[in-house]
């Protein structure tokens, strides 16, 4: 039987975006320089990859025009090796590597790379496409279609019963795991450094400057963040805006941010071959849809649903 691993994996680290080190680097450039550090690292050739597989949730401007195919070229792939880009919005990614998979499980291919890739800073700014954006019989018909997250959030926490307390709880707790990673060099082996050129807003005198950097490191923790810290934020939206009650802030969602990443996955048989140890294989997929309003419950059900199908549990899932 036909079984789909992953042979390697590299990332750029995560940049917040606008103000943060990847504001003024191409999407191409992030993707190419995952890819080429995924293929070294497999320790394959270019000339062995069948295709190229990118999630992108935001496939206009910078990140337009098969992001995924101008990737591959700027990664030193040869014509031959297509590319595809994929947006399923949020799971963009994961679904270009369950995409992947299937194309190694069912249709004969051996090797080919997956990730995902995205440029906030170059993409949702003042040049994002906007034109007819929305459909005026949807409009009518299903006004939630389009919420911004932050509506849902507020939304499914209002629904669900999340209260702002446990919100910030969390958020604390996730700001000391990252830091506690962060220092003990968890990510190392997955982060490959990037010498990019960043735009420098100097707010006294308002001009821009360029400055090089080199980024080792995920932006955007704050480590020594607490609860009490968070507790002292305001929320994004003001009261009676959407719920009665306004709960989401900016220590306690996530930031817009700017990198990719890139996998190469591989059929069983050929990894063997090649005495390549497997970091993981592909199992299956699941997908649920929700009301747009409430799309932050999707992980919800969509998760139990790809555990009954293979009669697994929570405790069966590893790191």
């Amino acid at each position: 039987m036909r079984e789909a691993v992953i042979a390697s994996t590299a990332r750029t680290a995560i940049g917040k975006a606008y103000r943060g080190v990847f504001n003024d680097t191409q999407p191409q450039h992030l993707a190419a320089h995952t890819i080429e550090h995924a293929v070294a690292r497999a320790g394959i050739a270019n000339t062995d990859v069948e295709d190229v597989i990118l999630g992108c949730a935001l496939q206009q401007g910078a990140s337009g025009g098969n992001i995924a195919r101008q990737a591959a070229a700027r990664a030193g792939m040869p014509d031959v090796v297509p590319g595809m880009t994929i947006d399923r919005q949020c799971s963009s990614g994961l679904m270009a590597v369950a995409t992947a998979a299937k194309q190694i499980l069912h249709d004969g291919m051996t090797s080919v790379i997956a990730g995902g890739v995205e440029s906030i800073s170059l993409v949702q700014n003042d040049h994002l496409n906007l034109h007819r954006a929305k459909d005026p019989w949807l409009v009518e018909h299903h006004p939630d279609t389009y919420m911004s997250m932050l509506e849902t959030a507020e939304i499914v926490a209002a629904r669900y019963e999340v209260s702002r307390a446990r919100q910030d709880e969390f958020a604390a707790l996730s700001q000391q795991r990252t830091a506690e990673a962060q220092h003990a060099g968890r990510f190392a082996t997955e982060i490959v450094p990037f010498t990019t050129t960043r735009k420098v807003l100097d707010k006294s005198t308002g001009e821009t400057r360029d400055e090089e950097v080199t980024v080792t490191e995920d932006e955007g923790n704050r480590p020594g963040t607490t609860r009490a810290d968070l507790e002292g934020l305001r929320p994004v939206m003001p009261d009676g805006s959407v719920t009665p009650e306004s709960v989401v802030t900016a220590g306690n969602s996530s930031q817009l941010s700017d990198g990719a990443a890139a996998l190469v996955l591989l059929e069983r048989a050929e990894a063997q071959r090649r005495g390549l140890d497997a970091l993981g294989a592909y199992r299956g997929m699941a997908v649920v849809g929700c009301r747009p309003a409430a799309m932050g419950i999707g992980p919800v059900r969509a998760v139990p649903a790809l555990l009954r199908r293979h009669d697994l549990q929570v405790a069966d899932i590893g790191l």
